[in-house]
């Protein structure tokens, strides 16, 4: 009896299930978050009349067959991608990417990560940074006397200075894409890695070639649906249940073939 093993491959498919929507749950208020969903596949077919075999010396043919399935797996936890709401903060370096893209963060090993939270900070030189220290690529630096900065739609960072009336333009922020944005990696932090999956960062300005545009003042909610998070989590776990319950009667039927006399 296979129905024990084929159960418990259901329990641990919808305790996956329930993992990722807590982890998305949990992130509802993460900057720039999107939703995780769990793939599953089925699992190894046990064949035991192959679909087309001949059944008889007259030579019929078996129209389907006998397969047995044995179970599921995972397949894949993709990412949902979809724009979340731009919520007004009026921070002069909170940028929200409205559209595809996202921005090039400078980790401390020289390597590039990418990012959608842009909620940005400055350090005491003026260097623009992340929430975590890190530098946004390329570096652009605000002097320490400028009253104020601008960044318009194209990502060009411009700062106004006391008796200047024309703002000065200390640089640009690009915005990169992908190919196949569901095979970034992603490290925590709000921070993804380029992967084979992926294919190479396309470095582009705000507005073009297909990227998005970004918007001072902003920051990008999570897209995460809560209550279609909280569905999710009902159907996981009545299905936990339901394997739960093929697992008792597969240990009924062995206990009846034990008692057997």
């Amino acid at each position: 009896m296979k129905a024990l093993q084929i159960a418990a491959t259901g329990m641990s498919a919808q305790q996956m299930r329930v993992d990722v929507v807590s982890n998305n749950l949990a992130n509802m208020s993460t900057t720039g978050y999107n939703a995780r969903r769990a793939d599953f596949a089925d699992l190894h077919y046990q064949q035991l009349a192959r679909p087309g075999s001949i059944a008889a010396e007259d030579g019929t043919m078996l129209p389907t067959g006998v397969q047995m399935g044995l179970g599921v797996r995972p397949a894949a936890v993709s990412v949902v991608l979809a724009q979340g709401t731009l919520a007004a903060t009026g921070g002069d370096l909170d940028v929200a990417i409205e559209g595809q893209g996202y921005l090039e963060i400078t980790l401390p090993s020289g390597g590039s990560a990418y990012t959608r939270d842009g909620a940005l900070k400055r350090t005491g030189d003026g260097l623009i940074v992340t929430s975590d220290g890190h530098p946004v690529a390329p570096g652009v630096t605000i002097p320490s006397d400028a009253r104020s900065v601008s960044i318009n739609a194209n990502g060009e960072v411009y700062a106004y200075f006391d008796g200047q009336v024309e703002p000065q333009l200390l640089g640009q922020m690009n915005l990169v894409g992908f190919s196949n944005e569901k095979g970034l990696e992603a490290i925590g932090s709000n921070l993804f890695l380029e992967s084979p999956a992926s294919g190479p960062p396309l470095v582009g300005t705000a507005g073009a070639e297909g990227l998005g545009v970004l918007r001072q003042g902003y920051l990008e909610e999570s897209s995460v649906d809560a209550v279609r998070e909280v569905t999710e989590l009902i159907k996981a776990q009545r299905g936990y249940e339901l394997n739960a319950k093929v697992i008792t009667a597969a240990d009924q039927m062995l206990s009846a073939t034990t008692q057997v006399r």
